[in-house]
């Protein structure tokens, strides 16, 4: 945290904004110092927010007609200053010329905002935050906000190694933050929004397992649970937190339908899908799969009788994917595919299952 900073956190994480006195606007000059090389062209410069800087410019062009690329005349020189100046000028002036704010302050302010005011879920948040800490802090956290360019940003977001998707969220992080810092400090500079966002490739074709493969899978689960848990899961649609948190007074054996009322997210329970409570038709084989218990208890529980470890059920998962010779598939995208369309309500046929389980 800087000495000059005036924010000062609550319990909550909060950063309560107090103004800073308006500092002197950006102002600088160029000057010329003798190199074993020859003469060599500087600008010496302060930044809206008090900063000094330092910059070498290039060799001087002492003879007569127009300089080589790379040199500078005294004019040249002039007029590169000016145009930096007149940048910094244009996302420094009032009220931003006041706001002396960090980045890492606005960047806490941001998952503080996302995680409670907006209610992200826990998982969302922790993302969020694992991103910061690995990628962007490192770079910019102890920058100004009006320091940031956007060539900057371009150069990291692009020079780091990983997915576009990954790039993308990287961006969209730091164009939230800023986007709150505009509310939060005033801040009127955002150089996010002239990012070049990656492209992102868009697969329509859906991986899918075969019926065959469904039970394949199925067979070949650690226990009995595991397989029940599969199958409802091929049927159903169901997410992975939706299976978990998933209950026995929201299951009706009788009406063949069952009713998703939260999510466990691995902290704490959370709203399902689209935010609503929603009723899933069940198949007549996760129906008689299924051995009911008590309205209060989980359908599929740990052996604790809490809720199961997200993490030990996708290591299971992929181990039953391995077990039954299956080519990788992401649990999301197995219990996506064969879902019972909403509108049937009744029980459905073994022969109406089939065509479930082939769509």
């Amino acid at each position: 945290m800087s000495p000059t900073s005036s924010s000062n956190r609550t319990r909550h994480g909060r950063v309560d904004i107090q103004p800073f006195p308006v500092v002197q606007p950006p102002s600088g000059h160029v000057f010329c110092v003798q190199r074993q090389s020859g003469l060599v062209w500087y600008a010496k410069y302060r930044t809206g927010t008090g900063r000094q800087i330092q910059k070498k410019l290039g060799p001087a062009w002492t003879s007569r007609g127009r300089p080589p690329a790379g040199s500078f005349t005294r004019p040249v020189a002039e007029q590169w200053l000016c145009g930096t100046l007149e940048r910094i000028r244009a996302r420094t002036t009032p009220p931003d010329a006041g706001t002396r704010a960090l980045f890492d302050e606005a960047a806490a302010e941001w998952l503080r905002y996302v995680e409670h005011d907006r209610r992200r879920k826990p998982t969302t948040v922790r993302g969020y935050r694992i991103l910061l800490e690995v990628h962007v802090l490192p770079e910019f956290g102890d920058m100004l906000l009006t320091e940031i360019t956007t060539e900057q940003i371009e150069r990291w977001a692009w020079g780091i190694s990983c997915a576009a998707t990954t790039r993308l969220k990287l961006i969209v992080c730091l164009s939230g933050i800023y986007h709150r810092a505009r509310r939060v400090w005033g801040l009127t500079y955002d150089p996010v929004d002239e990012v070049q966002r990656p492209p992102i490739k868009r697969d329509y074709d859906v991986e899918v397992y075969s019926p065959s493969e469904v039970f394949a899978l199925v067979d070949a689960a650690d226990d009995e649970q595991d397989a029940v848990l599969l199958l409802t899961a091929a049927f159903t649609g169901l997410r992975l937190g939706e299976i978990v948190a998933l209950r026995w007074r929201d299951v009706d054996l009788d009406r063949h339908v069952l009713r998703v009322r939260a999510s466990w997210s691995g902290y704490e329970l959370t709203f399902p899908k689209a935010g609503r409570v929603r009723s899933v038709p069940l198949a007549p084989q996760v129906a008689d799969a299924l051995r009911p218990g008590g309205p209060g208890e989980l359908v599929f529980p740990g052996r604790d009788g809490n809720y199961l470890d997200r993490s030990a059920l996708r290591r299971r998962y992929r181990s039953a994917q391995r077990a039954a010779g299956l080519r990788p598939l992401r649990f999301h995208d197995y219990a996506d595919v064969f879902v019972m369309p909403t509108s049937l309500r009744m029980p459905c046929s073994e022969a109406d299952s089939a065509l479930v389980l082939s769509a």
